[in-house]
């Protein structure tokens, strides 16, 4: 189940977001290549430069552009996904 903590991002990019990071956990066991995963998809799906952290602990600070950013979970694990650059 997902939960979306923070977003600054359409619904329709927010639902490929988290089909894109459900995929990746099925498909991989360690964070960095989810993480890996998510990004190339963002990439590919709405062209570069995407940015993707995955794990149970982490703090971060970013700077996004506009309507470019979702934090969420999945389960015990949360999702940062950004557009920078």
């Amino acid at each position: 189940m997902s939960v979306i903590k923070n977003a600054d991002m359409s619904e329709q990019m927010q639902m490929v977001a988290v089909e894109c990071a459900t995929r990746g956990l099925e498909k991989y066991n360690m964070e960095k290549d989810i993480a890996g995963y998510i990004k190339k998809e963002f990439d590919r799906r709405y062209n570069p430069t995407w940015h993707c952290t995955v794990g149970k602990n982490f703090g971060s600070s970013v700077t996004h552009e506009t309507k470019h950013f979702v934090y969420f979970y999945l389960g015990q694990v949360a999702i940062l996904l950004f557009k920078s650059g």
